[in-house]
């Protein structure tokens, strides 16, 4: 009976501890806490002006960074303004680095595909090329194909347009004109014709 008196006292006088060890760390949280609702709730008057004041010095101190970050905003667009259409070339053909192979002005009826190697220089976070090939005849201008091709580039580069056409080619004067950006920057003018 001495046994398992001891046992329940031991388990009991366990029990307490760690009831003690809990209740001590509640208090804590509950001093730590109630302190900073206490200053808060009944000095609020006392507390804004402390508050207001590393809040106006924050916003001071924000104010420069908005008026920092708007000045390389325009740099972007700077960037897109340095690219330039170098050359437009007209082949029936394009190689593995998208350039006319064989360049030409006059195609035959037969060729089944006609394209455009669109040279730029220099860079852009986003652009847009447009290739706008028109058939004339006699007076009246007929658009074949309006393709445009989005692109960004560091540095030299070639974009590739094409039209089909799986029949002949009606002959005549056709007109390529490339625009960057909506600002036409080069015309091109080729022929179909027989040989």
């Amino acid at each position: 009976m001495k046994l398992s008196f001891r046992s329940s006292a031991l388990c009991t006088a366990t029990i307490a501890g760690l009831l003690v060890l809990t209740a001590c760390g509640k208090k804590e949280e509950q001093q730590n806490a109630a302190p900073a609702a206490a200053s808060t709730a009944p000095a609020a008057p006392a507390a804004a002006p402390p508050a207001t004041a590393p809040a106006a010095a924050t916003t001071a101190a924000q104010s420069p960074a908005p008026a920092v970050q708007p000045a390389p905003a325009p740099a972007a667009p700077a960037a897109a303004d340095t690219l330039k259409v170098g050359s437009v070339t007209l082949g029936n053909a394009v190689g593995a680095d998208k350039k006319v192979s064989k360049e030409k002005t006059a195609f035959a009826p037969t060729d089944k595909t006609i394209y455009a190697s669109v040279a730029t220089e220099g860079t852009t976070a986003g652009a847009t090329l447009n290739a706008k090939w028109t058939y004339q005849d006699g007076e009246t201008t007929t658009t074949v194909s309006d393709i445009s091709q989005s692109i960004s580039t560091d540095g030299p580069a070639v974009t590739t347009f094409k039209i089909q056409n799986p029949n002949e080619w009606p002959e005549g004067k056709y007109k390529l004109i490339v625009s960057l950006n909506g600002q036409a920057v080069g015309n091109e003018a080729f022929e179909v014709k027989k040989k």
